[in-house]
């Protein structure tokens, strides 16, 4: 497996598939032939159906000015769902041609070559393999991913911790209409601020941890700069649940960086033996893998042990199987950024659930990331993030009549 770090990015919203990655792309092929004298994209797949409403066409202009960017539809072979062919031009003539996938979380694959993703850095193929060294060893999963990813580790963590907590702050003091058709309003300030009549201690955390994730998905929503985590649409989960532990129960930074490189890890499992990727398995692989990390992060956290760490991670994947990917009207507001939300709360009961009932456990971790990869080949590819189905289709049905 890649480094942990290779899951956490920073990049513009609102869809790490469809801007960060074919932002990262569009630079990679300018950079190579720099010297072409007119840029051509096609879309295809997701990036084709949603990338209007996703801003793939922006992100792509961003990095190759004057490009021109084509959306197809029609064509249905793909060996992915996020396909973009890339070609450069002089004068009337192609001279060069690659074709780029966006992977999920930002990353992309060339066709034909070695993926540009970091070296391998754990031989393990999965948990299951790194636990078992962790037991044979007698060491943690934090004192093992430290000894493979070294020094530097704490420094990039710094950055994406800072990173998250700055997306945090500003979309709890912004307010006003998120962009696109939906005129969908910002709804963290409000969330955060407004205290109920006689509020328990329980609803105060809930609304809290729900106003942070907010807070990060309407940034993402409005294009602003957000951490992968592992993806764009899901960017909400893993840093309201840090950040309400260290904002509102006082854990220090250095262990915030510990549980968000247990959650990396975590992360880089799944999108090492599945995928990340709305566009290829719904968003049982978004915010199913979201709330997977947030609730292995906040096990280790809170000193729990690798058995419970695992099972906390299995829970909160396991309940999110068969979630579906249906954006409305393209966009990733609804039912995106309310899901961030439930996620959050969902990874904490998840870890409450663990520290009890471990030793009963009958299915492992990677099972059920086996069985999220199996669920999402198997859904239709109307609820993979194309809006063909799902609130999508039952939105502008109502919109239509």
């Amino acid at each position: 497996m890649k480094s942990i770090k290779s899951i956490y990015k920073i990049g513009h919203g609102p869809s790490s598939s469809h801007t960060v990655g074919p932002y990262r792309a569009a630079k990679l092929f300018g950079a190579r032939y720099p010297d072409a004298e007119a840029y051509r994209v096609v879309l295809y797949g997701s990036l084709a159906f949603t990338g209007e409403g996703h801003g793939t066409k922006k992100a792509i202009q961003n990095a190759l000015p004057e490009a021109q960017v084509v959306f197809n539809r029609d064509t249905t072979e793909l060996p992915h769902p996020n396909t973009m062919l890339f070609t450069a031009y002089k004068g009337e003539s192609a001279y060069a041609q690659l074709r780029i996938f966006s992977i999920g979380g930002g990353s992309i694959r060339i066709e034909g070559e070695d993926s540009e993703e970091e070296r391998e850095v754990y031989p393990e193929k999965n948990l299951t393999e790194i636990l078992e060294l962790c037991r044979a060893k007698d060491i943690s999963l934090v004192e093992l991913i430290r000894e493979r990813e070294g020094d530097s580790l704490d420094a990039y963590l710094k950055t994406i911790w800072q990173a998250m907590q700055d997306a945090i702050l500003r979309g709890l003091h912004r307010t006003g209409v998120l962009p696109g058709s939906l005129a969908l309003t910002r709804k963290a300030k409000k969330l955060y601020e407004e205290r109920s009549y006689n509020e328990s201690d329980d609803v105060t955390m809930n609304r809290k941890i729900a106003a942070y994730a907010y807070a990060v998905s309407e940034e993402n929503a409005d294009e602003e700069l957000v951490v992968t985590a592992p993806t764009c649409g899901s960017c909400g989960v893993l840093p309201a649940v840090m950040y309400f532990m260290q904002r509102d129960r006082g854990f220090p930074e250095s262990e915030i960086l510990d549980a968000l490189a247990v959650a990396g890890l975590i992360g880089n499992i799944i999108r090492t033996n599945a995928s990340i990727s709305g566009a290829e398995c719904g968003c049982q692989a978004e915010i199913g893998s979201a709330c997977s990390m947030a609730a292995g992060g906040l096990a280790a956290l809170y000193g729990l042990s690798i058995d419970q760490i695992e099972y906390a991670a299995e829970i909160a994947m396991e309940h999110n199987l068969g979630l579906t990917c249906d954006p409305v009207c393209g966009l990733v507001q609804i039912p995106c950024i309310e899901r961030n939300a439930v996620a959050a709360m969902r990874a904490i009961s998840s870890v409450n659930l663990s520290r009890f009932l471990y030793t009963t456990r009958k299915i492992s971790f990677d099972d059920v990331v086996t069985t999220m990869y199996r669920t999402g080949k198997d859904m239709d590819e109307k609820y993979r993030e194309t809006s063909h189905g799902g609130l999508a289709a039952i939105y502008r049905d109502h919109a239509d009549k």
